[in-house]
């Protein structure tokens, strides 16, 4: 069984309430909800908060909310959170195959296709499993924001960095994307249950806290992670000026 955990927490920094921001008529978690109810191969969708207004808001557009707690450092962990509430309130059996997808609660365009897409490679065998893009600028190559990977022969994570990698010998790095084939990660999270919790159970790696990068933690421990190629593009809001652009874009 796959489900489709929403952490929607209400305390962002840079914009605080983000879940509850109207986009177009609509809460930017109505929008993530209606899009991740049309995926196919989605068992359930359920939205982990820290905050009653989410929680009512979402209950009251007939979805499904879990309370978690305020202190959780990453979406990860919420998700492990929520997914233990579902088994012990007797909504989600217990099943240690079970896959849960990490839905981002800021992209509220999200293609139900895409979490489809990664859906698919859920075989059982796989522990986790996330989305790659192809680079095709320096610009996206160089950015620090994007994190790039380098992959073995399986599609298996060897790699994450900010940094553009591998390094290019003899060659300008604005060219570097036009003599390699460079991707960079797309940040919907799949975990089989009994691998997301013992990542949840593991102390910040070295790696980790040089990159500031979570998943760089779960290969030092030595999981594995599936890459899957995808092709969409999704806005993500940070700020109420990603909402301004997401208007005059997309809608």
């Amino acid at each position: 069984m796959i489900i489709g955990i929403i952490p929607a927490r209400y305390g962002s920094t840079r914009f605080p309430g983000k879940p509850l921001a109207d986009i177009g008529g609509k809460s930017m978690i109505q929008r993530v909800l209606e899009q991740a109810s049309q995926a196919k191969l989605l068992a359930k969708v359920v939205v982990a908060t820290d905050d009653d207004r989410i929680a009512e808001a979402v209950h009251r557009l007939g979805y499904e909310a879990v309370m978690t707690r305020v202190d959780h450092p990453s979406g990860t962990d919420r998700c492990w959170e929520a997914y233990n509430l579902l088994v012990e309130s007797g909504t989600l059996a217990a099943d240690t195959s079970n896959y849960v997808i990490n839905i981002q609660g800021d992209e509220p365009f999200i293609d139900p296709a895409q979490i489809d897409e990664l859906a698919t490679i859920l075989d059982g065998t796989v522990e986790l499993a996330t989305q790659m893009a192809s680079v095709d600028s320096a610009e996206i190559l160089h950015d620090l924001k994007e994190a790039k990977i380098i992959i073995n022969a399986q599609n298996e994570a060897l790699y994450f960095s900010r940094a553009a990698i591998p390094y290019l010998w003899g060659i300008e790095p604005d060219q570097w994307h036009e003599h390699h084939e460079y991707h960079r990660h797309v940040g919907l999270y799949a975990y089989r249950a009994d691998i997301l919790e013992a990542i949840t159970q593991l102390p910040p790696s070295p790696l980790e806290q040089a990159e500031s990068l979570e998943q760089l933690r779960w290969l030092e421990a030595g999981y594995r992670i599936k890459l899957i190629e995808t092709s969409y593009q999704t806005p993500t809001v940070d700020s109420p000026a990603d909402i301004e652009k997401i208007l005059r874009d997309v809608l």
